[in-house]
């Protein structure tokens, strides 16, 4: 007998839940470094914010690159107001697991965190990353000005070319400018930190993206 699962959809707006006008806590320090999760950060820095699958493992990825200054999780691209990590699992809040990365770009630049960003999970399985399913763990790049939108529509190219010879198939990643990050709650931030056995799940493609190595799209 073979059992049909229904597959994930982003939710109807009659379906999406109403959320709350206040966040849900405030953001306090990072667990590894100290720095504020939600700032004021330093002049000079940017902000960066990448969905890649459950938040957990995505963001130890992010806080362990040299001239990343602080990170954080939370929701993005949804339409529930200041939802909960319980909310945001019912697939009802439209959110995706969202890292937000602030860096200084005369350290690391946005380039290389796009390669990290790509290299880091598989962006063609849509609403799941390996065994975790639902909307909330699909692919996506918000980007901050029109420089970050550019250059991501850029990276995307160029690592769909490579993924291509490699036998996989469209890129399902949503790019899009950047919408209303929302923190989650402090037992989600910097999860691996405080639980080094943690869940880890990320299904990273094994190919190579070029971008930052000279490579255009053009090429």
């Amino acid at each position: 007998m073979r059992i049909a699962f229904a597959q994930p959809s982003m939710p109807r707006p009659s379906d999406v839940l109403p959320g709350r006008a206040e966040p849900i806590s405030a953001p306090g320090a990072h667990f590894v470094n100290g720095h504020p999760l939600a700032g004021p950060y330093p002049g000079g820095l940017e902000v960066a914010d990448f969905a890649m699958g459950c938040y957990w493992g995505a963001e130890k990825k992010f806080w362990l690159i040299p001239g990343v200054w602080v990170t954080a999780v939370g929701f993005e691209g949804g339409s529930t107001p200041n939802p909960t990590y319980r909310e945001s699992c019912t697939g009802r809040t439209g959110h995706t697991e969202t890292v937000r990365v602030v860096f200084d770009p005369a350290v690391v630049t946005y380039q290389q965190l796009l390669r990290v960003f790509w290299e880091s999970h598989d962006p063609t399985q849509g609403y799941r990353q390996g065994n975790d399913l639902g909307t909330q763990y699909r692919s996506a790049v918000f980007a901050h000005g029109p420089a970050q939108l550019a250059a991501a529509v850029a990276s995307r190219d160029l690592y769909q070319r490579e993924l291509a010879k490699a036998g996989y198939g469209p890129i399902t990643t949503e790019i899009a400018e950047a919408v209303p990050f929302y923190f989650a709650e402090d037992e989600h931030q910097q999860y691996l930190a405080k639980h080094p056995d943690g869940y880890d799940c990320h299904t990273a493609t094994g190919v190579a993206c070029p971008i930052g190595l000279g490579v255009t799209s053009a090429d």
